[in-house]
């Protein structure tokens, strides 16, 4: 027997999400292989299909209200904070966007606000797994990954001249292009901002499960970080984001280890 077309119109939209996450890690896997003009429209596919994704999945899995509700607040956020940051310095360090990155809104590229919905929805769902029962901790933890996030991608969009810091001492340690404001400024904005969506996405229904934008993350800072110390010529950027996806892959083994034990327990 066939299932009912709405059945099966069901089944196909949940393969969206793994279609777009699987189109991210491609065109990512492309990136270093590729230059100059090729390299900029690489960038600006993996943006694209990384926000799509987030909306994507946010609508299947907590309902529409969510994945539109996700993507005004992001975008609403971005451009606030981005083009404050570019008016005084605040909070990220003194930068200027090259232009690379095209079309502009006060001053910010549209390209940004989309790079941190790609960044987002992922980062609130990994927060979501490991700290479900609690706000606060949910928050801090999805605003530690959007800024961890960042920690790999922004020295590699330097390296690629999309913008440029006036001050990039101090920084982290083996990394002399992106100042330790810009992380300062990344996890003040990830709070704000993950307040807001965990506001709206905390208490929907889940309807669909969170692996494809799981691997978008995982590809994007894990495999980034291999692009970064074997293509790039980033091995601090690469060592980084090794170091602090480290405590996350932890957690998430721990996590999983509870759930088993609970589950064996009730049975």
């Amino acid at each position: 027997m066939t299932a009912p077309p709405r059945q099966q119109e069901h089944g196909a939209l949940r393969r969206v999400p793994w279609l777009l996450s699987g189109g991210v890690v491609l065109t990512a896997i492309a990136y270093p292989l590729t230059a100059g003009d090729a390299r900029d429209v690489v960038s600006w596919t993996i943006v694209l299909l990384g926000s799509a994704l987030s909306v994507v999945h946010a609508g299947l899995s907590r309902g529409a209200r969510v994945g539109l509700g996700v993507l005004g607040v992001t975008a609403l956020a971005a451009v606030l904070f981005e083009s404050v940051g570019l008016a005084t310095g605040f909070p990220y360090g003194t930068y200027t966007y090259s232009d690379a990155l095209g079309p502009t809104l006060l001053g910010v590229p549209f390209l940004v606000p989309l790079a941190w919905l790609m960044m987002v929805w992922p980062s609130w769902l990994l927060a979501a797994r490991l700290v479900p029962g609690h706000r606060v901790g949910r928050v801090v933890v999805a605003a530690a990954a959007f800024a961890a996030w960042d920690v790999v991608l922004d020295p590699q969009l330097v390296q690629a001249g999309y913008w440029t810091w006036a001050h990039p001492s101090p920084g982290l340690p083996g990394i002399d292009t992106v100042p330790l404001t810009n992380l300062a400024g990344w996890l003040l904005a990830g709070l704000v901002l993950m307040t807001v969506v965990d506001l709206l996405a905390a208490g929907a229904p889940v309807r669909l499960g969170d692996g494809a934008p799981m691997l978008t993350l995982a590809w994007m800072t894990l495999g980034g970080a291999l692009a970064h110390a074997a293509f790039l010529d980033l091995p601090g950027s690469a060592a980084w984001g090794v170091a602090l996806a480290v405590p996350f892959l932890a957690a998430l083994a721990l996590r999983a280890r509870s759930l088993s034990r609970h589950r064996t327990r009730s049975r």
